[in-house]
């Protein structure tokens, strides 16, 4: 059972930048950031395979970046010129393998907010 930690939301206006954290209990292989917004199904934003892949989905692309730490047991995001639409609750996620489904990850932490106002 790999147990996830998010921190770094918050409120901000939008055009400016937050950094969201999220630690491990143990190295883990693939990593991923989703967001849930009131009333939309959970989407996943950027992840990071075990061999280092990046992904982001396109509407963050340029935007976000994600990374992570040298031992694989923390992830990073780092949101600039965010937007209201950006709002949301973010969750990290871990597992084995890749998957763009957020139904096939087995482990997450219980989510930070962002908002973001106009």
């Amino acid at each position: 059972q790999v147990h996830l930690v998010e921190s770094g939301g918050g409120s901000v206006q939008a055009g400016g930048s937050l950094r969201l954290s999220c630690a491990a209990s143990e190295i883990t292989y693939c990593m991923a950031w989703f967001r849930q917004a009131p009333g939309k199904e959970r989407e996943r934003v950027a992840s990071i395979d075990d061999d280092d892949k990046i992904r982001y989905e396109d509407v963050v692309k340029g935007r976000f970046i994600v990374s992570r730490s040298n031992d694989k047991n923390s992830l990073l995001l780092q949101m600039n010129s965010l937007k209201p639409e950006d709002t949301a609750r973010y969750y990290c996620a871990a597992n084995h393998y890749f998957y763009f489904s957020p139904e096939n990850w087995d482990w997450w932490g219980q989510g930070t907010q962002v908002t973001v106002s106009s």
